[in-house]
């Protein structure tokens, strides 16, 4: 298990992070150290920011709104991140933000949102995803940000598949089989899982995925797509790949 301080506020940050720097913190994250953890001038945070690993810092000037941290030493080193690609069909509003949160703490390095002719959301918020990948990240001790890309529709999303990417998937309509042993016969290298919109996928599409994926099921019960990331990250994650 990842060796880590459950206890300590970790902040995610956009600046790069050394030993010695100083920092001032934007005013939404000075107001949860100042306000809501009550970090005094003294006090410790850690910090990371996706590419330095995690830091020790320590608050050393500010008020309610003013919060000055100067970075003390590294904790832990920045982990190469996995190579997993998680594509799925958009989600309205609070779904799609648990979806992104739930794929960060599964491990997925990229969010690729896919249109497909099922697909209910006509404008994809990617403004929000982000935010909601930092905030999974701060909360479950993760150092890797996921590189999150605009909406493509899933032609030419499949068209651009590199050959060598093992494209999982998961289709509901598949027939019932050993997901994980599939999984684990499958080649070595980098992993890509498509889950598709609540109305699932078309006769059309399910044609041309056939031919270039692994189709597993994910049980005998319908599940919606935020669900459904789980469990197939869940099965990634348990048969093809390390955690952070």
């Amino acid at each position: 298990m990842t060796d880590f301080d459950f206890r300590a506020p970790r902040l995610c940050v956009p600046d790069d992070l050394s030993e010695g720097a100083e920092l001032v913190l934007a005013a939404e994250q000075a107001h949860y150290v100042a306000n809501v953890v009550r970090i005094a001038v003294g006090g410790d945070v850690l910090l990371f920011n996706g590419r330095d690993g995690e830091w020790q810092a320590r608050r050393i000037a500010g008020g309610k709104r003013d919060v000055r941290l100067a970075l003390l030493a590294r904790t832990r080193p920045q982990p190469p991140a996995p190579d997993l690609e998680y594509a799925f069909a958009p989600l309205k509003h609070a779904r799609l933000d648990y979806m992104v949160q739930k794929a960060v703490e599964m491990g997925a390095a990229s969010l690729q949102p896919v249109v497909t002719r099922h697909t209910q959301v006509s404008r994809v918020n990617t403004e929000r995803m982000p935010a909601n990948a930092a905030e999974a990240a701060e909360q479950c001790g993760i150092l890797s940000l996921p590189q999150i890309h605009p909406p493509q529709r899933l032609d030419a999303w499949l068209a651009a598949l590199p050959a060598e990417r093992l494209l999982v998937f998961c289709d509901e309509a598949a027939a019932g089989g050993d997901a994980v042993a599939a999984l684990r016969a499958a080649p070595p290298g980098p992993v890509s899982v498509l889950i598709g919109p609540e109305g699932g996928f078309s006769p059309e599409e399910r044609a041309r995925l056939a031919p270039r994926a692994l189709t597993i099921s994910l049980g005998p019960r319908i599940l919606r797509a935020d669900t459904a990331a789980v469990a197939a990250l869940a099965l990634v994650e348990a048969t093809r790949t390390g955690g952070d």
